[in-house]
């Protein structure tokens, strides 16, 4: 099973109402929820962590779960308010205004982390819960305790306006890479990490700290995939963009999933993939993408969608 321990929250996605005036509608989201539902939907066994509210946005982020078949028995309810997050696009790219004080999932804390079970192979961590407290804290913990016998991924997602205590969420990042396998960065996220200077070089230094697959997603170029074996190209699939809400969060599940299937996803077969693995890995992840960013919303596709486009 593959765990995916993070933020889930409401997005408010902008919509026209009936009388043609400008509206806000609720949608499950974040960018670790995301990932576990594209999971679920393309088949993976997967299970989710974090924190619930105990109101009727805490009811439809469990029943999302439910719904693309997400294992969230891990995760808790407590009597604290959810997460917003309201979205604003511009030429189908967003940007973002959260709503976090004292929320179910940023106040977790390490008492609420969960004895993981032994069907439990693979953990994968990342997005905003990464930068606040005490919730950052308490995945950086799991994470980083799990990275001794299971497979590890991380996917930064940076989000600059989030941050309130640089340092310390640069300290975080730099301990969790250390104990990634897998790391899922795009080339805006590799510069904000690592400073100015050369992509390639960024790659080759996250490498050097112990990571064995560095994605490093690339737009409308695509991905590479770059491991000490060399790097594997994929080039972006062609689609009419909607928005780009939960593209990145659908390439991780495609990743992951591939590797699954594969056989994959273990300490030993991370560290040493072969090229024809990596490359279908890569490529379910590029192609479930695509699909998500062609439909409004985070909304990522069901197995028999990539089966029907294959």
């Amino acid at each position: 099973m593959i765990l995916c321990a993070g933020e889930a929250l409401i997005d408010m996605l902008p919509r026209t109402s009936t009388l043609g005036e400008d509206a806000y509608a609720p949608y499950a989201g974040g960018a670790v929820f995301n990932t576990a539902i594209a999971l679920g939907r393309l088949g993976a066994d997967v299970g989710f962590f974090s924190g619930f509210s105990a109101d009727f946005f805490g009811d439809l982020l469990k029943e999302k779960l439910a719904e693309s078949h997400v294992d969230g028995t891990l995760a808790i309810t407590v009597d604290r308010p959810c997460t917003v997050a309201f979205v604003k696009l511009v030429d189908g790219h967003a940007t973002y205004a959260f709503y976090d004080e004292n929320s179910a999932g940023r106040m977790l804390t390490e008492a609420d982390l969960p004895v993981l079970p032994e069907a439990i192979d693979a953990v994968f961590c990342g997005g905003i819960s990464l930068a606040v407290e005490p919730c950052g804290a308490v995945y950086e913990t799991l994470l980083v305790d799990a990275s001794g016998t299971r497979v590890t991924m991380i996917d930064p997602n940076i989000r600059p306006g989030f941050i309130r205590d640089e340092p310390r969420y640069r300290a975080r990042l730099d301990h969790m890479l250390a104990h990634a396998d897998i790391v899922k960065v795009s080339d805006e996220d590799l510069l904000w990490i690592m400073g100015e200077g050369d992509i390639d070089a960024h790659v080759a230094a996250l490498l050097d700290k112990g990571v064995k697959l560095v994605c490093l997603t690339m737009g409308a170029e695509g991905v590479k995939g770059v491991t000490a074996r060399g790097t594997t190209h994929i080039q972006s699939t062609r689609v009419e963009v909607k928005d780009t809400v939960g593209a990145g969060d659908t390439f991780n599940a495609g990743l992951l999933a591939g590797l699954q299937r594969a056989g994959k996803l273990t300490k030993a077969a991370v560290a040493d993939l072969d090229e024809e693995s990596l490359r279908a890995a890569l490529q379910l992840g590029s192609r479930a993408a695509a699909i998500t960013v062609s439909r409004a919303g985070a909304n990522p596709p069901w197995a028999e969608e990539l089966e029907a486009t294959s």
